[in-house]
């Protein structure tokens, strides 16, 4: 039985991505480092900023200290924050919402990005308050495709709930292949967007659609049958 609905962030919800793309960019260049976008989207796309940052460090591309990246992280968060204020939200996603909110579907957010990335855009397309929990790349130790962040997501909603949520009755909405693998680890319910890859590179999971608009609670719940 479907009880909740668990959302990336990034890809997802809002259309973000290429923002992340080019404040990481922008806070590399001092040191002559350049991610291609196919890169990004073939390597990256699915980490947290310190995750992607260690592995430019450990792979000799980005040459600093460990104990430098966190100022590089903070760099890339500032430059986000002034760009990401006009991210749009995905067509498709608000109708999604309160579509689950008619039907007392429980919603949340665990996503790679920051809590501050994160309120930032909801706060702004006046959507926060759909969600119960978010849960952002701070709160876990690792970060996808580790299921930590969604166990933590479900522990978070049921310190709310009524009754206890279990993990395989929770569906996850995600947009790349890192996020599938953490949910079907944490033993949730999968759904794909193709907003960031193509079909076939999100096959693991259970339903794929180009958008929200085309899922219904009566399709979801299909996912028990």
């Amino acid at each position: 039985m479907l009880r909740a609905v668990i959302f990336d962030f990034d890809g997802v919800i809002a259309d973000s991505e290429m923002t992340h793309f080019a404040a990481f960019n922008q806070a590399l260049k001092p040191y002559q480092v350049r991610i291609s976008k196919q890169q990004y989207f073939e390597e990256y796309l699915g980490l947290t900023d310190r995750d992607l940052l260690r592995a430019l460090v450990d792979q000799g591309t980005l040459k600093i200290e460990e104990s430098q990246i966190e100022a590089v992280a903070k760099k890339k968060t500032d430059i986000f924050e002034e760009t990401a204020k006009t991210a749009p939200i995905i067509d498709g996603v608000s109708e999604f919402l309160n579509l689950l909110e008619q039907n007392n579907i429980t919603m949340a957010i665990c996503s790679g990005a920051l809590l501050t990335e994160i309120e930032l855009i909801l706060d702004k397309a006046k959507l926060r308050s759909f969600f119960e929990v978010i849960v952002s790349a701070e709160q876990v130790a690792k970060g996808k495709p580790a299921p930590d962040g969604f166990l933590l997501t479900l522990k978070k909603l049921n310190q709310r709930s009524n009754g206890p949520i279990k993990a395989n009755e929770c569906v996850v909405v995600e947009d790349s292949r890192w996020g599938l693998e953490a949910a079907v680890a944490a033993g949730m319910h999968t759904v794909a967007v193709t907003n960031s890859y193509a079909a076939d590179e999100v096959g693991l999971a259970e339903i794929i659609v180009s958008n929200l608009s085309e899922l219904t609670v009566e399709g979801l719940q299909n996912l028990w049958d």
